[in-house]
């Protein structure tokens, strides 16, 4: 079973509700490849390292995930790059 860690960052002016729309649908395509979410947390919003999209701030998600033998992480990488609400995503193995 692989270990992932999955942090994405929302753009920091959509309201609330679509924040939180960014966020479930990604845990349901997570949950859809049969992805096993151990943690998953709201970090909030935060400054960024450096300005993207003429964005200073975003919303940051973290979650920490199992897969086996799914395309879950391909799956991720896929939607966070179509969907425009979404401004940088990251993709880390976990090593044991």
């Amino acid at each position: 079973m692989n270990k992932y860690e999955l942090i994405f960052i929302v753009k920091p002016d959509l309201e609330e509700s679509l924040i939180k729309g960014v966020n479930d649908s990604i845990k349901s395509t997570l949950e859809e490849k049969k992805a096993t979410i151990v943690e998953a947390k709201e970090w909030g919003q935060k400054e960024l390292a450096y300005e993207i999209n003429k964005y200073k701030t975003g919303y940051y998600f973290y979650y920490l995930i199992e897969e086996k033998g799914s395309d879950a992480v391909k799956e991720f990488d896929r939607v966070a790059l179509i969907n425009e609400n979404i401004i940088r995503h990251l993709v880390v193995k976990v090593e044991e």
